[in-house]
């Protein structure tokens, strides 16, 4: 992405939704007895995406055991704007938002199909909120690194759904409830960022030991999945003032506030599980949440 087309996405240069009648994505998907499950994925470094191991073993598995979606929508924490945008490109690209590493990750290619029509249907969900029809961006690693281990065959829409980061973490739990009706309708909603992330202080040397982790990262890995199993998400909104170590663990809450998104799409029924809980490099964590 050139200079020119970055300031466009992160200063809202998209197409706001149109009030025009649309056809409806979802008219002929019966609402199902039991609404898709909803994810919040770990998803670490950008190798995850080529590498066979544990984390994507897993996000593989799922792929395999949850209902075959009609589509995909994620949260990525590597799409930030102002203003809310979900992509509506019918073939979106392969975004590749990183630098440093082997060239096989550059080559890798996701040719999954987006969805004009559901993006302006996820748009309609917001009453009080303007939700940008986005041409520009497509699918950031964020998503690509996860879900071609779920979907290798590219067979199913993705649209990917934007962070404002000029808004508290309140106003993102709150947004993300208005999607919850995509659940019945056949959409697996996942958030991809990490729970624990501060890059900054990577003990690189330490990469490739199992499941090391500096204490206050697994002391607020620990927090969080307890409050998660609890369902005190007010605590998790106000995450600052959860423990000191906080400031370590989210130095920034890009990474975060997928969290915030899947959390406020649980429903009163659903099951909580935890998967990939592992620490990597000191102060990254791998967890996982799988809500229903």
């Amino acid at each position: 992405m050139n200079r020119k087309d970055f300031i466009k996405t992160i200063l809202g240069g998209t197409l706001m939704a149109s009030t025009q009648p649309f056809y409806n994505w979802t008219k002929d998907l019966s609402e199902e007895d039991i609404s898709h499950p909803v994810l919040f994925i770990g998803h670490g470094s950008p190798m995850n995406a080529i590498e066979d191991n544990e984390f994507s073993q897993t996000w593989a598995k799922f792929g395999k055991e949850i209902p075959k979606p009609k589509a995909v929508l994620v949260i990525s924490a590597h799409w930030l704007t102002k203003g809310t945008h979900v992509t509506a490109i019918d073939i979106p690209k392969t975004i590749h938002d990183f630098g440093g590493f082997p060239q096989a990750l550059f080559d890798v290619q996701y040719p999954a199909p987006g969805s004009a029509q559901l993006a302006r249907e996820t748009a309609s969900l917001f009453s009080e909120t303007n939700v940008g029809l986005d041409h520009d961006w497509g699918l950031d690693h964020g998503t690509w690194s996860v879900v071609r281990h779920m979907y290798p065959d590219a067979d199913i829409p993705v649209l990917q759904f934007s962070i404002d980061y000029h808004k508290p973490p309140e106003y993102h739990y709150n947004l993300a409830k208005q999607l919850k009706a995509l659940r019945k309708k056949g959409v697996l909603i996942i958030g991809s960022g990490n729970m624990v992330h501060n890059l900054r202080m990577v003990a690189w040397d330490k990469l490739n030991e199992p499941e090391y982790g500096y204490d206050w990262a697994i002391e607020m890995n620990t927090i969080f999945k307890e409050r998660i199993g609890n369902g005190d998400f007010k605590a998790l909104i106000d995450y600052e003032k959860l423990n000191p170590a906080a400031k370590l663990a989210i130095p920034t809450p890009d990474h975060y506030y997928p969290l915030l998104y899947t959390m406020a799409l649980q429903d009163s029924k659903d099951d909580v599980g935890f998967f990939n809980d592992k620490a990597v490099g000191g102060s990254l964590t791998m967890t996982g949440v799988k809500f229903g």
